[in-house]
């Protein structure tokens, strides 16, 4: 038995849409950046950029479970002294969804050069509509477990 390592010229990158209606987003990121990473693929090496593209649509009805919407909080600090800057997810979500499935997706990638390339791939928007229609991107149906 051989073990096969992939290369970057040898992998192709394909496109995906991903809806987000109704999906809990921590399980949904998960799948999401599993995609972005590439572990779906059979010859998967953890050293080479094999993810491919992930469109995400409707990421306004993504949902969060039990009281997350309310007691979540989003932290961001300017760098200055008293700069700590504190957002609500019920506040976020209304305003700029798409910057928190963004996040979600984000915090679980690598957090090195490899998954900065991995988070350039990702591309999330508000309703159905996405520009991307030229790459002729497949949908791709996430198997979720969800809870009632």
């Amino acid at each position: 038995m051989k073990t096969v390592m992939a290369r970057k010229e040898d992998i192709a990158k394909n496109w995906y849409v991903v809806d987000g209606e109704g999906m809990i987003l921590g399980r949904f990121a998960s799948q999401v950046a599993a995609i972005l990473r590439g572990k779906h693929k059979p010859v998967f090496t953890p050293s080479v950029d094999m993810g491919d593209f992930v469109i995400v649509i409707n990421a306004e009805k993504v949902r969060l479970t039990g009281k997350k919407v309310l007691n979540k909080v989003y932290y961001h600090h300017s760098g200055y002294p008293g700069g700590l800057k504190a957002t609500t997810a019920e506040k976020l979500i209304k305003e700029n969804p798409e910057k928190v499935v963004r996040m979600a997706i984000w915090g679980m990638l690598p957090k090195n050069k490899l998954g900065r390339t991995m988070r350039q791939r990702l591309k999330v928007y508000r309703g159905n509509e996405h520009p991307h229609s030229a790459q002729k991107p497949q949908m791709l149906k996430l198997k979720l477990k969800l809870n009632p």
